[in-house]
This record gives C-alpha cells, sequence and structure tokens, in this order.
C-alpha cells in the first residue's frame, strides 16, 4: 500500500516546489527598500564640544513600488560601539553651513528631505548633514555612520558607511 502512494507523494512535493517558487518570483520587486552606500563624509568641529559631519551617498528604490521618505535619522557608532544619535540639519541651514565654512568644500547634492518619492528603480544622489554634541576627533575616530530613512508606509532602509 506504501508503495503505491509514493509516486502520488513525490508529484505532490514537485508541485507544492514549483508553486512556492512562482510565489516567490512574482513577489520579487514587492519588498521596499532602500539599498546604498555613504560614498563621502566631512566633518568640522563647531566648537569644542561639537561637530558636523555631512553624508554624500547613493541609493536605490529596487522594488516596483515608489517610496516617500517620511523621516531621516542619523547615528553614529564610536570605537566603544556605544550609538549617538546626531540632530539632523535643514536644507536651508545646509546650504548656510557651506557658505560659511568653506573649508566643508563644494555641496554636491540635495539634502535628502522628507516627503521626498523615489520612483520605482530610481536611484539618487544626496546628503544629509548631521550635528552631534561631540568633539571632532571623536567624530573622525568613529566606527561607522548610519542613516535611517523611514517610509510613510512603515518600511524603514537603513544606509551604512562602510569603514
Amino acid at each position: 500500500m506504501r508503495k503505491q502512494l509514493l509516486p502520488f507523494v513525490g508529484i505532490g512535493i514537485v508541485v507544492v516546489a514549483v508553486a512556492v517558487g512562482v510565489m516567490l518570483y512574482v513577489q520579487r520587486g514587492a519588498h521596499i527598500e532602500l539599498k546604498g552606500g555613504i560614498q563621502k563624509v566631512r566633518t568640522l568641529a563647531m566648537d569644542e564640544n561639537s561637530s558636523v559631519a555631512v553624508m554624500d551617498f547613493r541609493f536605490m528604490n529596487p522594488s516596483n513600488y515608489g517610496f516617500v521618505v517620511r523621516e531621516v535619522k542619523v547615528s553614529m557608532e564610536d570605537q566603544q560601539g556605544r550609538t549617538l544619535d546626531g540632530s539632523v540639519v535643514s536644507e536651508m541651514d545646509a546650504r548656510r553651513l557651506f557658505q560659511y565654512y568653506p573649508l566643508l568644500g563644494q555641496k554636491y547634492n540635495d539634502t535628502l528631505l522628507v516627503r521626498t518619492k523615489i520612483g520605482p528603480h530610481q536611484s539618487m544622489d544626496r546628503m544629509v548633514a548631521a550635528r552631534f554634541e561631540i568633539p571632532e576627533k571623536l567624530l573622525q575616530d568613529r566606527k561607522q555612520l548610519r542613516i535611517r530613512v523611514e517610509d510613510v508606509d512603515g518600511p524603514v532602509s537603513e544606509i551604512v558607511e562602510a569603514r
């Protein structure tokens, strides 16, 4: 009796495997997430206890759906593994920062703003500036910087500095 069921069980397993494969193939672009990396980081001491990090980064929306930015946060991991949150600088303040502090160099990209729309399969270059309440030396000796971007519908993406 068991030998008679064996071919049917095998066919059933193959049918289920094909169905799962088809579902995964159809859903491949449904995961909303930004992928990318930080291209360049510039730091500047504002005073002896605070500094600014300017991060130029490139990212892409590989999904089949648009991504609308709800919130942007920046954090830094120091050499001891502690995470410090930075205060994100607005576009207007970033322009002034580059205007008043020529040591930062040229402002290459626009700031990633709330309500920025990233279309399906679209790639962008943006920047974010953040103020940290630590001396510039500690900011320069960091392990990594992390940009956290949240979509209006909830998904969260992180763009991490590779050091």
